[in-house]
């Protein structure tokens, strides 16, 4: 049995990791180039940084997750979980994929709310699981503030916003 439940535990570590690079592959590729081209928000990281940022963020959730679900089959805390990450991943294909911006800028707020809220939820099952959220919660913060603040400075950008046929 203990077998079993280390197999389910590696594969909810990894399960977050593995959708991340699926959706990279579908929805980012373009992505350092599209970055480079817009004007930036004060505090912005060079594009190199989000790849090296997002796998151990989602080995982080994937692992809070496990230990949260080891403790717990609450279907509150899977409802949160995968809402999240779903929001995750589609922000992705909002921004880059479609250039929908002002609809990923709608949707990272959202998402930044389901984040707090799993954060909160994790803290109260297992705090280990809450404290490996937290550098989830501040990326997400960061990531909204990047959102708004590229949608604000280049909102009118033809290529920006995919108008025009770009």
């Amino acid at each position: 049995m203990k077998v079993i439940e280390t197999i389910k535990s590696i594969i909810k570590v990894i399960t977050p990791i593995i959708g991340g690079k699926f959706i990279g592959k579908f929805a980012v590729k373009n992505a350092r180039k599209d970055y480079k081209k817009n004007v930036k928000p004060p505090f912005s990281p060079p594009g190199r940084v989000f790849p090296i940022v997002w796998p151990i963020l989602y080995i982080t959730m994937g692992a809070a997750y496990a230990l949260v679900t080891n403790k717990s089959d609450n279907k509150t805390l899977k409802g949160f979980y995968y809402t999240q990450l779903t929001l995750n991943y589609l922000w992705s294909i909002l921004y880059f994929k479609y250039k929908l911006r002002f609809s990923a800028l709608i949707e990272s707020i959202v998402l930044l709310g389901t984040v707090v809220g799993t954060t909160v939820k994790f803290f109260s099952v297992k705090k280990i699981a809450g404290f490996l959220l937290l550098p989830y919660l501040l990326w997400s913060t960061f990531a909204t503030y990047l959102t708004i603040g590229n949608w604000f400075l280049n909102k009118d950008t033809s290529s920006y916003t995919g108008k025009n046929g770009n």
